[in-house]
């Protein structure tokens, strides 16, 4: 049996990930990927095809690495085709991890409306239509970002871990620890409510990156709320789904 190969190399990690066809087979996470890090997983699995995504530095040993064990490689650039249709200005300026998230997006919700969010260092907002195309979106700050821009352009403002406990989030902070994790947490919370009201009621919201899970727990869905605006559609969390969607990304230009 062979299997696909997927490399997500970003700012601070790497994550790489096994496939046989669409099911996830193995996964790893790198602090610095290495061809010797690549020898080893092929020599475990043998390779039919892989697909090298980077949004931080162009690794072009990894990719002649893959060339020595792999059929077919692919990198993921602006000029690869695609299961989904970019209606961006500049598509060759828009984020490889954005691509296949949407794609992701696209191959797991097939004709319907989602929102995409990646929460990572910096947090993306991207609308995938019913009809697969990557509509656009928004970039934002993410949570560390967020709280250590406050200490830093400020005089006074400490140092806060924004994501520590946001299950004991208070409504209304009475400390300025709280109060700066209120406004972090909060905010991006907020951001998800707005950027889903103006999808439309029909979206569907998948949020995925490294913060994912923090952020998910702060959202709230209930009808009676006490704690501000709700989401009122649906939303899950895929810490996979830039994976997923380069597998489907591979799978699309693999020959019939």
């Amino acid at each position: 049996m062979a299997y696909n190969l997927i490399i997500d190399q970003g700012n601070s990690r790497a994550k790489v990930a096994i496939f046989d066809k669409w099911q996830i087979v193995k996964q790893w996470q790198f602090y610095q990927l290495t061809t010797s890090d690549i020898d080893t997983i092929t020599r475990s699995y043998p390779i039919e095809a892989a697909i090298y995504c980077s949004v931080a530095t162009y690794g072009e040993e990894i990719i002649v690495s893959l060339r020595k064990t792999a059929k077919r490689v692919y990198e993921l650039t602006s000029m690869l085709p695609l299961p989904i249709t970019v209606d961006y200005a500049t598509p060759a300026t828009l984020g490889r991890d954005r691509i296949a998230a949407a794609a992701g997006a696209a191959a797991l919700f097939p004709g319907q409306k989602v929102l995409v969010v990646d929460a990572g260092t910096a947090v993306t907002y991207d609308l995938v239509t019913q009809n697969a195309h990557f509509a656009g979106g928004s970039i934002a700050p993410g949570l560390w970002m967020r709280s250590h821009s406050l200490h830093t352009m400020t005089k006074r403002l400490p140092e806060v871990d924004a994501e520590n406990n946001p299950e004991n989030l208070p409504l209304w902070a009475t400390s300025t620890t709280d109060a700066i994790r209120n406004g972090v947490m909060r905010g991006i919370a907020a951001e998800i409510i707005y950027h889903a009201e103006m999808a439309g009621s029909d979206t569907f919201v998948i949020i995925t990156g490294g913060d994912a899970d923090t952020i998910s727990k702060i959202i709230d869905t209930t009808s009676e709320s006490p704690s501000g605006p709700r989401l009122k559609t649906g939303f899950e969390v895929d810490p996979d789904l830039v994976t997923k969607g380069l597998n489907s990304i591979l799978l699309y230009n693999e020959p019939d």
